[in-house]
């Protein structure tokens, strides 16, 4: 075996890189590949032919071809550059809104905090929230509206507009 590296070698790696377009890097892989399979072929080969190159270039570019399909049946791998620029979702601007509501909603009287869980946080109507707390459907009108009011102004004093 290496005897047949010694005498194919240079030939070989020349015929390779010209069918890998100069990539000196995948001509050499392409090269010893070819020979690990002559090796394992060797009982296969003529020894009294008078040249192994023709086997030995048929093999190299097989490898080739294959190693251009496999490349192209995936497609390309890209740098991180495009990733950079795509504007990824801030989750703590998020994040500090529901703590400064949270914060609003514990300003509130427990009768406001109340009404505001039936109502909004659990979406009830006036008239489930109504028979929930047990209290009169106008109440339930005029405590929201004034939780509402009053959560509104809690969130302006915590920095929060519109």
């Amino acid at each position: 075996m290496s005897a047949l590296y010694r005498q194919y070698h240079r030939p070989l790696l020349a015929f390779v890189v010209r069918l890998t377009a100069g990539d000196r890097q995948w001509a050499e892989d392409v090269v010893q590949e070819t020979m690990i399979r002559a090796w394992r072929s060797a009982e296969q080969l003529d020894p009294d032919a008078a040249s192994l190159m023709p086997w030995l270039a048929t093999v190299a570019r097989r490898i080739v071809i294959d190693d251009r399909r496999r490349r192209d049946a995936r497609p390309q791998e890209q740098g991180d550059g495009p990733l950079e620029h795509m504007p990824v979702p801030d989750e703590m601007e998020q994040l500090l809104h529901q703590v400064v509501v949270s914060e609003a909603l514990k300003a509130l009287s427990p009768a406001h905090r109340e009404i505001l869980n039936e109502t909004i946080l659990r979406d009830r109507s006036v008239n489930d929230a109504a028979r929930a707390l047990g209290i009169p459907v106008g109440t339930v009108k005029s405590r929201v509206y004034y939780a509402v009011r009053a959560l509104r102004v809690a969130l302006e004093e915590r920095g929060v507009t519109a």
